[in-house]
């Protein structure tokens, strides 16, 4: 059974850039859903981007958008989170997710949390000066 290992957090000023990575235990095919969510304190998890783990169909949260990458190594076993311009808001921890199940169509990042089998550990993402 896939286990999910993020690393990348840390912390950064308002404006820059930071990239969270997420590796697969086991071997993955390539029409597996993943996503990355978020959870501020005090607040619920909310989805940040998802898509297909081929890299292809990838959607965002419109509070991303432009600003958020996701992507897939060649290997087939990491994916990643692209971070620029950072906010304030942005900060919370990350969580990698991951399903066998794949997308219909376009995925929608605001799927709920169940919807995914196997999740990173999370990494906290602060943005201060």
């Amino acid at each position: 059974q896939a286990q999910l290992v993020e690393s990348g957090g840390g912390l950064v000023q308002p404006g820059g850039s930071l990239r969270l990575s997420c590796a697969a235990s086991a071997p993955v095919l390539n029409y597996y859903a993943i996503a990355w969510f978020r959870q501020a304190p005090g607040k619920e998890r909310e989805g940040v981007s998802c898509g297909n783990f081929d890299g292809t169909r990838s959607n965002y949260a419109d509070s991303v958008k432009g600003r958020f990458t996701l992507s897939v190594d060649g290997f087939g076993r990491t994916f990643y989170l692209q971070m620029k311009n950072l906010k304030p808001e942005d900060t919370a921890v990350y969580y990698c997710a991951m399903d066998s199940m794949p997308f219909q169509g376009l995925c929608t990042a605001d799927a709920p949390p169940g919807r995914y089998q196997f999740w990173g550990q999370g990494a906290q993402v602060t943005v201060s000066q």
